[in-house]
């Protein structure tokens, strides 16, 4: 009656806030849940330092999903190395991995979820986060990339994944100190940029994956008040794309071996460098 899960972080390619069509990539940090059903019809969580309310959701919505005349509850516990609200999809990752470890407490394997099954899993944790209220959008892009692994690119409006594609690729996460919590973003002037983000979600949805994230991160950071220099700094090292992640606060870079070091160099005083790489695997089932 125990089950366990892990579900990674993800960065942002265009950010879905102003036209809900969204691209994000995976990247190998993680979030950890742990879940031990009982026969209480009572749900508990423990997320360390962080409200409990998106896991208990989440347990609560998929025992009810698949076990709908089961009295049964559960309590759960995460545990993260994603840093919260620099938008790093911490919250995606929690509600993916305590959906799978529920189902995993129920002897469900990916194989017996098959396609249709791990979307409505994924779709579960869609919900429960816009009703927690950790997000404006639904956050489908990022759910998919923590999902899945690889670049996602997503119409959000409709919860539809439109592609799917793996990529290798080190990458540079800036981590500021400084927290930005998504759900309190200006989403009336992000959506001034509908049109230009429309036009970076066309770019990658035709290959240009790079210039898409460049485009969203110019364009993100002079509209919600962040600093572009971040960015042209990294590109200017040499970084293949760089941009604000999410609504902030951290940004992330695309880099290879040459240009590792200089972007980390020239990042150093913004705040916290850490070095990961694209995830191509996603969510798992221990």
């Amino acid at each position: 009656m125990k089950g366990r899960a892990r579900s990674c972080g993800a960065a942002t390619i265009v950010n879905a806030i102003a036209g809900n069509r969204g691209a994000a990539f995976a990247i190998d940090i993680y979030t950890d849940a742990e879940v031990e059903l009982d026969y209480t019809g009572e749900v508990k969580g423990d997320a360390g330092d962080l409200d409990p309310s998106l896991i208990e959701l989440c347990v609560r919505k998929t025992l009810d999903a698949f076990k709908p005349k089961k009295e049964l509850g559960a309590k759960v516990e995460t545990s993260s190395e994603i840093p919260v609200s620099r938008g790093l999809k911490s919250s995606s990752a929690a509600a993916n991995a305590s959906v799978l470890a529920t189902l995993d407490a129920m002897d469900m394997s990916f194989d017996e979820l098959g396609i249709s099954g791990l979307k409505k899993a994924l779709g579960l944790g869609v919900e429960a986060a816009v009703e927690a209220g950790v997000t404006v959008t639904g956050a489908y892009d990022d759910a998919c990339a923590s999902m899945y692994g690889g670049i996602n690119i997503t119409d959000n409006e409709n919860n539809r994944l439109i592609k799917r594609m793996k990529e290798i690729g080190k990458v540079l996460l800036l981590i500021p100190e400084e927290k930005a919590e998504s759900s309190s973003t200006d989403v009336e002037r992000a959506r001034l940029l509908k049109d230009l983000v429309l036009e970076a979600h066309e770019m990658a949805l035709n290959g240009k994956i790079w210039k898409a994230m460049n485009l969203n991160g110019l364009a993100y950071c002079a509209t919600l008040g962040f600093d572009e220099q971040i960015a042209i700094d990294a590109l200017e090292a040499g970084a293949k794309a760089a941009s604000l992640s999410g609504t902030g606060t951290a940004f992330a870079a695309i880099v290879d071996q040459n240009s590792k070091a200089k972007v980390k160099e020239c990042w150093k005083e913004y705040g916290n460098v850490v070095e990961t790489r694209i995830n191509n695997t996603g969510s798992l089932i221990p």
